[in-house]
């Protein structure tokens, strides 16, 4: 962690030995992020995206990166987090997949004044009734991916629904805000189920009682092995044809929609990002990260990548310490891969647009087809007070 410098009384030959010392001196960033578990494909994704934009901003060795592995476990990431601030000195972290591990390091990141750049975990109230200055979300929240798609969906013609999604917050927030959205648009939303998280292998009884009822389709959120496992089921079911499957895009994401194979197409998602959207910026970054890794990126590697662009914008504005980091991340907006974002100074949250896409094949590779776009999609400041 820098020291401060800066004071009023500070002459001009001081000032400018400041200004070298800080010029030579690297920042230190704390990467949280699971490397095991459910989500340790998650992880990695998020790390090779955040790298990649530190490595074309021409200043990867501006930072000293540091990464700790947070296990999904909230106690672990809590730990994890004390671990980077009290004894590396990380002047910003960065991370976090898991919502409820975002939950148990709000109040010590607030309470520390060192800044967390968000690359995933879509905990509605981090940047609702929790919201703290120096927490930065630059993914989603889990409010903001499902709510538009109530109204795409009753648009559609869809009049009555079943919801399914696992029993944490992630998965409570994104069926609840569906729900809204749906039914504030005059649908009706007939049952539901919320399956144990990270215990539900068989998800069949859950899939005999939704397609027991008069739904009219199924609205879900599942991500990483449980997605895999819940689309490849739904198929096998036979449940397609009769009650087709929606949900958030993290269903059938393109970092597991291989492992998913036929029984992903058809099903029609939404999501800040997929990487068939035909711009230059993200036909650059597809280009760059495909020859890195030998694939397409998914949603996550380009939250891992907007995370490191943001702070490496805020650093060319002369943030360099926490304080100054914290002030300059909420000024950052540009055009990237996902198109136009922003950061919500009332809230901190992304403001972005939501697409909605179908995973169809093309020439015996799956791939996403854009059906629609939602711009610049902002959540309500739900509670937060800077």
């Amino acid at each position: 962690m820098k020291k401060l410098f800066g004071s009023a009384l500070m002459g001009a030959a001081a000032l400018a030995a400041a200004s070298t010392v800080n010029a030579s001196e690297k920042i230190d960033v704390g990467l949280l992020l699971p490397y095991g578990g459910v989500y340790a494909s998650l992880g990695k994704e998020i790390e090779n995206g955040f790298m990649q934009a530190l490595n074309e901003s021409g200043m990867a060795d501006k930072f000293n990166v540091i990464k700790e592995d947070t296990e999904v476990k909230p106690p672990v990431g809590l730990a994890k987090a004390r671990k980077l601030v009290l004894q590396d000195k990380a002047d910003v972290l960065v991370g976090l997949v898991s919502s409820g591990v975002l939950g148990a390091v709000r109040d010590f990141v607030d309470g520390a004044k060192v800044p967390l750049i968000v690359a995933n975990a879509g905990n509605d109230a981090a940047t609702g009734a929790k919201c703290s200055p120096y927490i930065t979300r630059v993914s989603f929240s889990n409010s903001q991916v499902t709510r538009p798609m109530g109204q795409w969906m009753y648009d559609q013609g869809i009049r009555k629904v079943y919801t399914l999604g696992p029993d944490y917050a992630a998965g409570h927030q994104m069926i609840e805000s569906f729900k809204a959205g749906f039914e504030k648009a005059g649908g009706k939303v007939v049952g539901g189920a919320y399956t144990p998280f990270r215990k539900t292998k068989d998800f069949g009884p859950y899939l005999t009682t939704a397609g027991a009822t008069d739904a009219e389709a199924v609205f879900t959120f599942y991500a990483g092995g449980e997605a895999i496992a819940f689309v490849k089921q739904y198929d096998a079911f036979g449940l397609k044809k009769d009650k087709p499957l929606y949900g958030a895009g993290f269903l059938t994401s393109s970092l597991y929609v291989n492992a998913q194979g036929p029984a992903a197409k058809g099903v029609i998602t939404s999501l800040h990002y997929a990487p068939t959207l035909d711009t230059p910026e993200n036909n650059k970054f597809v280009g760059a990260f495909s020859k890195a890794n030998g694939r397409a990126p998914s949603e996550f590697a380009v939250q891992g990548y907007d995370a490191g662009r943001t702070l490496v914008e805020a650093v060319k504005s002369g943030a360099n310490d926490p304080a100054s980091i914290t002030a300059a991340l909420s000024k950052v907006s540009y055009t990237g891969p996902r198109g136009p974002m922003k950061i919500d100074p009332k809230t901190n949250n992304v403001v972005q647009n939501i697409y909605v896409y179908e995973t169809v094949d093309n020439g015996g590779k799956l791939t996403q087809k854009i059906l629609g776009t939602i711009p610049n999609v902002q959540d309500e400041a739900n509670g937060c007070k800077m």
